[in-house]
């Protein structure tokens, strides 16, 4: 299977992570991220009692995927509660932009093509126009504007960790499921010091089981198949149709109708998902 497919794949998962999310809103923020985080590790548990290897990673690896998987969602989550969720999403979808600029300045040996740079900004276009537009565009408070530098630094720790597991010795793609239970009890103790404790439905353990299994859980090992597979600039310019499907998924749920700004969106995302694949 081509790195591309991979790729898709991750990304059509993670499309439904704001809609699964928006349905398990009710939960405290780390509560839910750790507890996905955990069961998205589950698939991997097998592949350890077969061969005790396939969680075997180095230090440092081990460090950049904590690094990658809780560190993000800490810092998005911190941007959410902070900041204006529409402004603060737009802000983190910085990272696909950041992982195709990015690209020379982590990786020996990758240069920088003006064509990427005009994919990048035109898939950022178009990423800016389907979140504002499903959002309505509506600005930030002085005190929420704070917010806006983990939403920076999210962007920037995703990208990076993106780039960063092409430097790191090669580890098998099972790994992933310990940096995901690793990054998860982290998550938990996160909140068992600072969320109130709650109780969970049966509605509340199936939408887990669903995020877990697919954008916290399968996404990241597809993704990672991808990252080692394929071009990581490539890779960046296909994630901008993230947020398009993210918001079109959401318009389905919630009966919202279709605007000339996601119209606009597709057409910049489609566009630079194109040109960035041609920027050999």
């Amino acid at each position: 299977m081509p790195s591309t497919a991979y790729a898709l794949i991750a990304i059509a998962l993670w499309t439904t992570l704001a809609s699964l999310g928006t349905a398990l809103s009710h939960l405290p923020p780390f509560l839910l991220t750790g507890l996905a985080l955990i069961i998205g590790s589950v698939p991997s548990w097998p592949l350890v009692l077969r061969d005790r290897t396939a969680w075997k990673v180095p230090p440092r690896t081990l460090a950049l995927g904590i690094y990658g998987l809780f560190g993000y969602h800490f810092l998005l989550f911190i941007a959410l509660r902070y900041a204006p969720p529409v402004e603060a999403n737009l802000v983190n979808y910085l990272w696909p932009l950041l992982m195709v600029v990015l690209a020379p300045v982590l990786l020996p040996g990758v240069s920088l093509r003006p064509l990427h740079l005009v994919a990048g900004l035109l898939g950022f276009g178009g990423a800016a126009a389907a979140i504002l537009g499903a959002g309505g565009g509506s600005g930030a408070s002085a005190a929420g504007y704070w917010g806006f530098v983990p939403a920076l630094a999210s962007a920037f720790v995703w990208a990076s960790y993106s780039l960063w597991t092409k430097r790191v010795p090669a580890f098998p793609t099972s790994a992933i499921g310990l940096f995901g239970l690793v990054s998860g009890a982290l998550a938990l103790a996160c909140h068992a010091v600072l969320e109130p404790s709650v109780s969970l439905t049966a509605r509340d353990w199936l939408l887990l089981a669903l995020c877990g299994l697919g954008p916290l859980g399968a996404a990241f090992f597809v993704w990672d198949m991808a990252l080692k597979r394929g071009d990581a600039r490539q890779i960046g310019i296909l994630s901008y149709i993230t947020p398009l499907g993210s918001t079109a998924l959401l318009l389905l749920v919630t009966g919202r109708p279709l605007t000339w700004t996601i119209a606009l969106a597709a057409w910049l995302i489609i566009s630079a998902a194109i040109m960035g694949t041609r920027a050999r």
